[in-house]
């Protein structure tokens, strides 16, 4: 077994013998880490509002956006899925999941719906931005919408709250008016999720099938999924080009081209082996695309945020 998945299974078995086994699958369909990774797209949009300023108004207003935003509603969201997929498979941000429990889907409304309150503490803007996902959620799968189950409508769903508005929210928690770099930023992210989309269903296309669901990536095709993909990327590199150009032309814009390349090396030997690689290559290159977000996420951050 590989350290990291061994690390993994330790920590669940730690969690059996913390919590009480009927507890354990609630969380685990929460997918703890999922809170991080969304946590820390989410700070971006903290970050270039907030800059340096480190007081704490602005801290506690960063810890109740990531309270709100990447446990409540995100740990909500993907909950809720899990209570209507039923996956048996790895999904994503949790291999071999449990059985889904009895009462899931009602547990995951319940801590979706506790950070409406938080939300409305940090304004109408983080409001409006978290109502929205909070809508989308419900719409991607539950019945009968069920938006992931139609493709095309699966992608607009996650670019929009997962790419656009999760590092919107970021900016939102301080109050901040919609004003550059944000805009491009955030169209740069939207971009990103719709070139990041495809590679989470290319290695689920098997269990995709056998449940009935018509996603994006068996729509194209595994070919045209990864050439959407790097159409996707592509675009959000064109995004941060022309603010980088319009508002950020200095040395601190470098760390972005490195982020272009770990792009780069995750897709184009992806595309040009597309046929001969298994389903474990899939995966890891669905994870080593998380990689290269997480790369780009600081990179905006050097690049953008605001010194004074």
């Amino acid at each position: 077994m590989h350290p990291s998945v061994a690390r993994r299974y330790f920590a669940r078995e730690l969690l059996t013998r913390v919590l009480p086994p009927s507890w354990v699958p609630y969380l685990l369909h929460l997918r703890p880490r999922a809170w991080f990774i969304v946590t820390a797209h989410m700070s971006v949009g903290f970050l270039l509002a907030n800059g340096l300023d480190f007081s704490a108004e602005r801290l506690i207003r960063w810890a109740l956006a990531t309270l709100a935003w990447g446990m409540l509603g995100n740990g909500g969201t993907l909950a809720i899925n899990s209570a209507f997929d039923r996956d048996e498979g790895d999904i994503g941000y949790l291999e071999n999941p449990p059985s889904v429990p009895r009462h899931l889907a009602l547990f995951a409304l319940a801590l979706m719906a506790l950070g409406v309150p938080l939300a409305l503490i940090l304004g109408w803007r983080f409001s409006i931005a978290y109502g929205i996902c909070f809508v989308m959620s419900l719409l991607y799968s539950v019945p009968p919408f069920r938006f992931k189950a139609r493709a095309g409508l699966d992608v607009l769903i996650n670019a929009t709250g997962f790419g656009g508005l999760t590092i919107y929210a970021g900016w939102a928690a301080i109050a901040h008016p919609l004003t550059a770099p944000m805009i491009n930023v955030g169209a740069a992210f939207f971009c990103f999720f719709v070139g990041f989309y495809p590679l989470t269903q290319i290695y689920q296309m098997g269990e995709d099938v056998a449940r009935g669901d018509y996603t994006l990536a068996l729509a194209l095709g595994k070919r045209n999924a990864l050439r959407l993909g790097m159409l996707g990327v592509g675009m959000g590199f064109v995004f941060l080009a022309l603010e980088v150009g319009l508002r950020h032309w200095t040395g601190r814009s470098a760390g972005l081209i490195l982020a272009f390349v770990a792009w780069t090396a995750v897709l184009i030997p992806w595309y040009l082996h597309w046929q001969q690689v298994d389903v474990a290559y899939e995966q890891r290159g669905f994870y080593r695309a998380l990689y290269a977000w997480a790369l780009t996420d600081v990179a905006v951050v050097v690049a953008m945020m605001p010194l004074t």
